[in-house]
């Protein structure tokens, strides 16, 4: 079983409303965000969210299609 770490998540474009998540993987982190706190979405009916280690500080960019529950990481 993977080792539950603690993750802050914002959407990408509001660093003001960011939360703690407690989840296995950085992609679980970034999927729990957007199924509790309901970022705004973009015309692709998709939303970007930052996922920043609460131990190693590492960030990273999700892109969520809420249409198909893919997570992926955001283009450069």
């Amino acid at each position: 079983m993977p080792e539950i770490q603690t993750y802050r998540v914002h959407a990408r474009d509001d660093r003001s409303h960011g939360h703690v998540v407690d989840a296995a993987s950085f992609e679980e982190a970034a999927i729990a965000f957007v199924e509790t706190w309901r970022p705004p979405v973009d015309a692709g009916n998709e939303v970007s969210v930052i996922v920043r280690e609460a131990d190693s500080g590492l960030e990273l960019c999700y892109r969520i299609d809420l249409d198909s529950g893919d997570a992926a990481p955001c283009p450069p």
